[in-house]
């Protein structure tokens, strides 16, 4: 695969790191490539999973005893990769930062091209970075940035958070749930836009102009409120010690997922919205998504497990 990268890189960890990249570079790299697109002017915003855990570092102990773990290419690594957003009209600057800071670019490939995004490599292999543009086309259903990437730094809104991970209808995973118990256990309920609060008015607005989102969206917060109300039974099948999860912080997850639901019901749909209900689940509603097993020469792994001599 090495036709799909500008430059050949090999994967060259340090040897105490076992093989294994420590959430804590994860971590500090997003950062640090946040602050560098600041310093040049641009917008760029972390998503994802990492985003989630830099807006809850004050729950520490309850994010530890959800034991999250990611789908890397190390197994026991929490994460894989890095994800930003960014406009459109700064793709060309976007590609200049990287360059400057010694990221190898995967070349554009249609499935690339179609999705809005780049593809970067770490200088040394650790990890690769995946920088999309204005939307998030690569989804179930498109979240779209565009005018809300001003609105925090250096990641996206909690709000922005919740929704890219429960628009999720074909691949949601333990790893997603436990983001969104994490998220929504460290971030209250709001009407509005508000630092470190899950807008409700925002998600409900969103969701009453798209029956499809609003289905999946749904019926994912109220899977995720069975799963805590169970989760003495289920908690063993998501890797989660239900004895580290107290009564208390169980509530505290459901109420919140109850307040935002009310919201969302409470909020007047519109016509289209009310025709597609007609047809409801019995038409698909959601877009497929792409993956890397599934898209011939998408060549992230092989690149990434390259060692070095």
């Amino acid at each position: 695969m090495s036709w799909l990268l500008e430059k050949e890189i090999t994967r060259d960890l340090p040897k105490e790191w076992n093989d294994i990249v420590p959430t804590e570079v994860f971590m500090h790299e997003s950062q640090a490539i946040a602050e560098a697109a600041q310093k040049e002017g641009l917008t760029l915003r972390i998503i994802g999973g990492l985003g989630i855990a830099m807006h809850c570092q004050q729950l520490g102990e309850f994010a530890r005893n959800l034991c999250r773990t990611g789908t890397g290419v190390a197994k026991g690594q929490e994460y894989s990769d890095l994800d930003f957003v960014s406009y459109r009209k700064q793709r060309d600057k976007v590609k200049e930062l990287f360059g400057k800071l010694g990221y190898v670019k995967r070349r554009a490939t249609l499935s690339s091209a179609a999705s809005e995004r780049q593809i970067y490599y770490h200088p040394k292999g650790w990890f690769y970075v995946d920088v999309f543009f204005d939307q998030l086309i690569v989804a179930n259903h498109p979240i779209d940035f565009r005018g809300r990437l001003e609105l925090d730094y250096p990641t996206i809104t909690v709000t922005d958070m919740l929704l890219e991970k429960i628009q999720m209808w074909e691949a949601f995973g333990v790893k997603d749930l436990k983001d969104c118990l994490l998220l929504l256990r460290a971030h209250s309920i709001s009407e509005q836009n508000e630092k470190e609060c899950i807008d409700a008015g925002y998600i409900a607005k969103l969701l009453s102009q798209d029956w499809g989102f609003w289905y999946t969206a749904t019926t994912n917060l109220q899977n995720i409120k069975s799963f805590v109300a169970e989760l003495d039974r289920l908690g063993p099948d998501a890797q989660i010690n239900p004895a580290l999860i107290p009564n208390e912080e169980r509530a505290v997850i459901s109420e919140k997922i109850t307040a935002l639901l009310n919201r969302i019901d409470a909020e007047p749909k519109s016509f289209g919205w009310k025709m597609r209900a007609k047809v409801g689940a019995k038409k698909q509603w959601y877009n497929h998504v792409e993956r890397p097993e599934t898209v011939g020469g998408f060549g992230i792994w092989e690149a990434m497990l390259r060692k070095g001599a």
